[in-house]
């Protein structure tokens, strides 16, 4: 089935079954490894990306559904070369440990920062609860959004038409 979708800003065109996981079109057909495969249903968060602007679980979202939208993975977060200041943020408040989950964390925390510049720390406690880290290191994951949250650093929203 030909089905076409931005990504990342690209148009792509795709052969391929409409109920595919769009995870795996990601990964598989376009190469973008930074989405990872966690539980398979939806539940941990390692797959989030955003779709029309909005955080969604790879692993159980059909291609056919982002067909004719727009997706933001991991790798779309970074300007001209540049990491994104929630890249930034983990890295400077040594988040990763493993680092598994940590593109679904920085997804929802990007989607966050778009659609409330400064939250308060229960909407950052809130908006990452869905997103599973078996490290432990949420104390981190919540100081660097506080880092970002409310700079002049945070997620352009207009990026990928988030907030609109």
């Amino acid at each position: 089935m030909a089905l076409s979708l931005t990504v990342n800003g690209e148009q792509r065109s795709l052969d391929v079954e409409g109920d595919t996981p769009l995870l795996w079109v990601l990964r598989d057909e376009l190469g973008l490894k930074g989405t990872k495969f966690g539980c398979g249903v939806g539940l941990c968060g390692a797959c989030t990306v955003h779709l029309n602007g909005q955080p969604v679980r790879s692993c159980s979202t059909p291609v056919e559904v982002a067909t004719g939208g727009e997706v933001t993975t991991i790798e779309g977060l970074a300007e001209e070369g540049q990491l994104h200041a929630l890249q930034k943020a983990w890295i400077a408040e040594g988040v990763p440990q493993c680092g598994y989950c940590q593109s679904g964390q920085i997804m929802s925390a990007a989607h966050l920062l778009a659609t409330n510049p400064a939250p308060a720390r229960d909407d950052i406690v809130a908006a990452m609860t869905g997103n599973l880290c078996r490290c432990g290191t949420y104390s981190r994951i919540i100081a660097a959004v506080e880092s970002v949250a409310g700079s002049s650093l945070a997620y352009d929203a207009s990026v990928s038409g988030e907030g609109n």
